[in-house]
């Protein structure tokens, strides 16, 4: 007679099955859990370690496992609910025999069959007890001691077998609500939301069963544990490993839920006693009990005005708002899962700072968007106080936005309030998502970092030195953005409008159009040692203001060159650059293709990283992305689009052709801006060249490139790793090599070429690429004769500088209509003052007495259009 099993794995009635399909299917999964678990279980048997005891927990592990075909889970400790137990007495029992409890074999001996027999088991550590629980007696102190007896029966039949068992601590997060501080009725009835009875977890399942997540901590091997010590007593080895199984859990609960949430009012009573605040306020109040009291009670309406205040109810509210919005307007949003799992291990040990380009005022909801629906804790954002308007400033406060004034400088009182609140949120462990650019970038480039609330952040987290501070660079790209009207708007001369309730209305009409997609790319976090190490600086010397000041800066300068370095390539850039960098007026489709398939072979060999709509799974290009941009920016009126004909090989045939509208050609331009920074340092090379002659002395090479970058200096950012000379030499050997140059004893000359293009089409496109910068410069230069007659401030000289471009492109002067730009000619001219051409004296730029004649300024403008031209007889 065979022998009985005393553990069989659960069968679900054909109702729960149902049920199982509709709703465990959503459930987010590690990724690679399943195939952890396999690896685990070629070592030894895999054992899965729950904190509190629930029914519903078992339920989705059961279905979990069994949809992913992982060892049967065979053993369970105690539900309380015998119908649903899959140690059931044996075979045998019918349906209405379930309904009684049945008489149990000794816990071990069901352990051991469950793992004879190749199953798994799910044990829950602990049983909190309600109201209810106490009122029926029904804990009998196992509330603090549920899983003991498990843990000791472990250990006992880890030492009578070789094969190791695996403890892998898992834990369901049925809520993405934060903790809260303090109890409330409910949470006596059905148990607090991190640590839920059934009733509760079904609840929280309900409300908010698209985003549970199922985490797993690290595993725990026995054998390990036992031998790691071998003296203590199993009592003691209970308690240790509880504890460690219980840590790990609470540590990936809260890399979903965030760190616990206080009372607003209880958060600024709190930054109020902060030291650092006190002394700032006694330090201006003086002696005077009535000047201390005022300056108090002014901090707190700062703190008030200042304070994000989450709101549980309006963040569900703005995600199913954000869900709708975001797919009728974009095709989705890209990003590694790699980026997400590494954010979300060192979100366990530390704060993040998340520091994201700025290009649109989608940023401010994307990131929120993306963490919440990802099972991340949401940030809380540092917005300007411009978007504190009615209605959408309650809105955002309550999604987690703080405000913060443009500028106070001058006001001790507000910066120390911004600074107590800085360290009180970093102290607690919340993601702050900071926008270190200060303001939305117009042109697609990435703007000068500021440093202002990056050096309090800094100081703040050097004051809590036993919390880890991760600072993450982050790349937001758009195909489009929403705001290009307005950009395009702004750059061409208009002034920026003041952000106003009025402005949702138009929110209507960027829901009638397609904006491409989204894509967010995170670089490796860096720390405060990392940089430190950079600068060769010790740690205890930051409280030396200089030392500070360098780290700071060097942590800004890092983070957006990390931004750049992630950027990724998209379709609709890859477009905007095959088609702004073509000198004919139009384009047809297969020299589109054409084009961008060449210019993404060379990004992909530079490493740049690519959208996966952009490439097939084999690295080629994806011909249907490209046309989908291509009708986007149609759709969007930037491109007209006409029938005509295509000659290749001999064989004629029908085809589109696609050319910019001039008008819009600044719109194209932030599109294509977004990649340019690949390509500056070849485009600077080629421009640098002589055209019509029989090559280029290096040398001469070297000391062009060297002007016109710093000419370039707040256009671009340039490396900061290396010298110029040995960036200027890497570049020319790259070139050499792909074959784009030649270099013949001391000159270099165009190349054989590449990937269908030889050498001098090549070194055309590059230059073509950075063209309109070049002519904006020259732009620039041509206005400064306005200055011969009066010193004149920057904003009147950027309104006449505008009018100048104008003439010069009806002239044709420039060929390129996107050079007439207020962020391009504003560049210039702080380039133009370091230069030496420009001083600056009372808010108003004057010419220097050196270039202080038409003869010099003409010098100066030739100079620069020698770039573009290839004649290099001017020296300013």
């Amino acid at each position: 007679m065979p022998e009985r099993e005393l553990t069989r794995p659960y069968t679900p009635p054909a109702v729960l099955k149902i049920l199982y399909r509709r709703f465990f299917d959503h459930i987010q999964v590690d990724e690679g859990w399943a195939d952890q678990v396999r690896r685990l279980s070629e070592r030894g048997t895999v054992l899965y370690v729950l904190r509190n005891l629930n029914w519903l927990d078992f339920l989705a592990l059961d279905y979990l496992t069994k949809r992913q075909d992982l060892p049967p889970i065979r053993y369970v400790n105690d539900l309380g609910l015998w119908i649903l137990n899959p140690a059931m007495g044996g075979p045998g029992r019918d349906f209405f025999g379930r309904l009684l409890p049945s008489r149990r074999a000794p816990v071990e001996e069901e352990l051991v069959d469950a793992i004879e027999h190749g199953g798994s088991a799910a044990l829950f550590l602990k049983r909190p007890p309600s109201v209810i629980d106490v009122a029926a007696g029904a804990t009998g102190g196992r509330g603090m001691k549920e899983g003991d007896e498990l843990v000791e029966a472990l250990f006992r039949i880890q030492r009578r077998s070789e094969r190791p068992l695996i403890l892998l601590p898992i834990v369901f997060v049925w809520s993405k609500s934060p903790d809260q501080l303090g109890s409330r009725p409910m949470d006596l009835l059905l148990g607090p939301r991190h640590w839920p009875t059934p009733t509760r977890a079904l609840g929280q399942f309900a409300y908010n069963f698209k985003h549970v997540t199922l985490r797993v901590a690290e595993p725990l091997e026995l054998s390990d544990l036992l031998a790691a010590n071998p003296g203590l007593s199993d009592e003691v080895l209970v308690r240790r490993m509880t504890y460690a199984v219980l840590r790990r859990l609470e540590r990936e609960r809260r890399a979903v839920v965030g760190p616990a949430l206080k009372a607003p009012a209880r958060v600024r009573e709190e930054i109020l006693r902060s030291p650092r605040l006190r002394s700032v306020v006694d330090d201006l109040a003086g002696n005077d009990p009535e000047a201390r009291k005022s300056h108090t009670t002014k901090a707190l309406t700062m703190l008030k005005e200042l304070q994000a205040r989450p709101d549980l109810t309006v963040i569900k509210g703005l995600e199913v708002a954000l869900d709708w919005g975001f797919h009728k307007m974009y095709r989705g949003i890209e990003f590694d899962p790699a980026d997400l799992e590494e954010l979300r291990r060192i979100s366990k040990s530390g704060t993040l700072i998340l520091l994201p380009s700025h290009k649109s005022h989608i940023d401010y909801l994307i990131l929120s968007y993306f963490f919440y629906v990802r099972n991340l804790p949401l940030p809380l954002i540092a917005a300007g106080d411009n978007l504190n308007f009615m209605p959408m400033g309650p809105i955002f406060r309550r999604g987690g936005a703080f405000f913060i004034r443009r500028s106070f400088k001058g006001d001790r009182l507000y910066a120390a309030v911004v600074d107590a609140y800085i360290r009180r949120l970093i102290r607690d462990g919340f993601p702050i998502e900071l926008f270190l650019e200060g303001g939305r970038s117009r042109t697609g480039k990435l703007l000068a970092p500021k440093f202002g609330l990056l050096n309090m952040i800094v100081d703040a987290a050097l004051s809590v030195p036993q919390q880890q501070v991760y600072f993450v660079p982050v790349s937001i790209g758009y195909e489009r953005v929403i705001e290009a009207d307005s950009y395009q708007r702004e750059v061409s001369g208009g002034e920026k409008k003041k952000e106003e309730a009025a402005d949702l209305l138009n929110a209507t009409e960027a829901l009638r159009h397609r904006y491409g997609r989204i894509n967010v790319q995170v670089s490796p976090a860096l720390t405060l040692d990392d940089i430190c190490q950079e600068l060769g600086i010790n740690r205890d010397q930051l409280h030396r203001p200089a030392k500070r000041r360098a780290v700071v800066t060097r942590l800004g300068n890092r983070v957006m060159d990390e931004i750049n370095r992630v950027t990724a390539v998209t379709p609709g850039a890859l477009v905007a650059m095959a088609l702004l960098s073509h000198s004919r007026r139009g384009m047809a489709e297969p020299e589109v293709l054409a084009r961008t398939e060449r210019l993404l072979g060379l990004l992909q060999r530079m490493g740049a990283r690519v959208t996966t709509a952009t490439i097939l799974p084999g690295g080629d290009l994806r011909h249907a992305s490209i046309r989908e941009a291509l009708q986007m920016f149609a759709d969007a009126e930037m491109l007209d689009v006409a029938k005509g004909t295509f000659t290749e090989n001999g064989h004629t045939r029908e085809t589109l052709i696609y050319s910019v509208v001039e008008s819009r050609r600044i719109q194209l331009d932030t599109s294509k801006n977004i990649i340019v920074h690949f390509f500056v340092e070849r485009g600077l090379v080629a421009c640098a060249l002589d055209h019509g002659t029989a090559g280029t002395p290096i040398d001469v090479v070297r000391e062009r490139v060297l002007w016109i970058s710093r000419l370039f200096k707040h256009e671009f950012r340039f490396r900061a790793d290396a010298p110029f000379s040995d960036i200027f030499d890497d570049t020319l050997a790259t070139l050499v090599q792909d074959g784009h140059l030649t270099r013949v004893e001391d000159r270099v000359e165009a190349g054989p070429g590449s990937a269908g293009w030889d050498g001098a089409t090549w070194l055309a496109t590059y230059a073509s690429i950075l063209r309109n910068f070049v002519e904006g410069y020259a732009v620039a230069a041509r206005s400064l004769h306005a200055l011969l007659n009066e010193p004149i401030g920057e904003r009147d000289l950027v309104k006449q500088a505008l009018s100048v471009g104008h003439q010069m492109y009806l002239d044709g002067a420039i060929e390129r209509r996107e050079s007439i730009s207020k962020p391009i000619l504003s560049n210039a001219y702080h380039a133009f003052l370091e230069l030496g051409y420009l001083k600056s004296r009372e808010g108003k730029w004057e010419i220097t007495e050196t270039f202080a004649s038409r003869e010099s300024l003409l010098e100066i403008e030739r100079a620069i259009l020698g770039y573009v031209t290839g004649k290099h007889d001017a020296k300013p």
